[in-house]
């Protein structure tokens, strides 16, 4: 029986390959680096290559984790975490060091994801079964 955290972790893993297929149909979606004319996923969210690739091992990454409890927790903390830095380089360096665009609306998308998932995961209390 899965757990509602293994539940929540395939359905991000699921949104972030959403995200990642979007990103890579969008125009300019498939742009190497930090490319001036790369895409905006939505209007608003610029992407290229690498944001892609980084949003599709996410999505793989849930999806796996969710087969487990310990897995889903440990990549909802992990991935937090992770999100965490990516918010303070988006503040530091916009352009990711001229690899991937992390400034702009990205930072408060980051912000955002980064504290749903920590308080997902650091919360997460092991027995409590999804019932459907």
């Amino acid at each position: 029986m899965s757990t509602t955290l293994q539940k929540l972790a395939g359905v991000f893993g699921v949104i972030f390959i959403v995200v990642a297929v979007l990103g890579f149909i969008t125009p300019g979606g498939m742009a190497m680096a930090m490319d001036p004319n790369g895409g905006l996923l939505l209007g608003m969210f610029p992407v290229n290559l690498l944001h892609n690739i980084v949003h599709l091992l996410f999505g793989i990454w849930g999806l796996a984790a969710s087969r487990s409890w310990s897995g889903s927790k440990s990549f909802f903390t992990i991935v937090g975490f992770i999100y965490v830095v990516l918010t303070c380089v988006g503040f530091l360096s916009p352009s990711g060091f001229g690899l991937v665009p992390l400034g702009g609306s990205d930072i408060w998308l980051h912000a955002v994801l980064a504290i749903a998932m920590l308080g997902i995961g650091l919360t997460a209390k092991q027995g409590v079964s999804a019932t459907v």
